[in-house]
This record gives C-alpha cells, structure tokens and sequence, in this order.
C-alpha cells in the first residue's frame, strides 16, 4: 500500500475508536517500553476514544488516511495549529510514504491557517529518525516529564521550503 492507495481526509469525532486503535497499539509497542508506570498510563490515557474525541472537540486538526474500504491506517493531528501531537502509521503501511503525506497535509492546512512556518513536536526516541527525515530538528537530549520521555524537536519552514 502506499499513498496513493489512501485517501487524507479530515478526521471527525467518529473516527476516535479506530484513531485511539491505532495510535495506542503502536504506542505500546514502540513508544512506552522505557516509560514509568505513570509515564505510561498517562500516555495511553491521552490515546482513550474519550480522549481523541476532546481534543477534535477543542481544535486540534487531525487527519486521517484511510483504504478504499475506509479502514484508518495513518492519522496526523496539530495542536495549537503549531504542534504535531500524533503522527501514527499502521506497521502494514509504514514506508510507503502514507505519514509524509499526512504530514505534508497538516502542515499545507496549518500554514493555511497562519502558521508562520514553525512546528514542534515532542518525538519519542523510536520515531526520531522519522522526524529528522521531515526536517525536525532535536533541540535538547531526551526530556523526561513525569516518565514520559519526549525529545523536544522543531522545524522551521521557509516561504516555498514546503516541498509541497
């Protein structure tokens, strides 16, 4: 599969379950193992339906790619219209250029919307490399805030520098 198989569309508060799905399973899988207890559950907390549906409620942009039969394999979410808060691709349709895509959406809608051209995400070390290839840059050495572990990065995009 690749992106041209998928369709980027807005998410809508509908879409929570599979959105929370998604993103809690690759958490757990590659995101929490060197968290707290604490760290943890905080951050699967945060991935709950309830939770996916607040924050689409409260203006975070999210969206999502999904199959022909509608099945959500990617989801890309802002906050604050500046702060990539989830970018998650199933295992099944990584490297296919699906979480570029999702990225370039929400970063065309964010500029759109009056972003100056300058994002932060907090990457875990797993999707570090992702990141980079996306033009982030670490600012500091892991971070730990009550046992979440974040590597603080940002990207700063110049007229016409989008790639898009």
């Amino acid at each position: 599969m690749s992106a041209l198989d998928v369709k980027i569309r807005t998410a809508v508060k509908a879409d929570a379950g599979a959105i929370a799905r998604l993103v809690s399973t690759l958490a757990e899988k590659y995101i929490v193992g060197e968290f707290s207890d604490q760290g943890r559950d905080t951050l699967l907390r945060s991935m709950q339906p309830d939770m996916i549906a607040s924050y689409i409620d409260s203006g975070y942009r999210y969206h999502v790619a999904a199959t022909a039969n509608g099945e959500i394999v990617g989801v890309v979410a802002l906050r604050d219209n500046k702060h990539l808060y989830h970018l998650f691709v199933a295992e099944a349709c990584q490297r296919q250029g699906i979480g570029r895509s999702l990225w370039e959406t929400a970063m065309a809608e964010a500029l759109a919307h009056g972003n100056p051209g300058e994002f932060t995400v907090n990457s875990s070390r797993h999707a570090l490399p992702v990141y980079e290839r996306l033009g982030f840059i670490a600012g500091a050495e892991a971070v730990d805030t009550a046992g979440v572990i974040a590597i603080p990065m940002k990207l700063v995009v110049r007229s016409g520098d989008t790639g898009i």
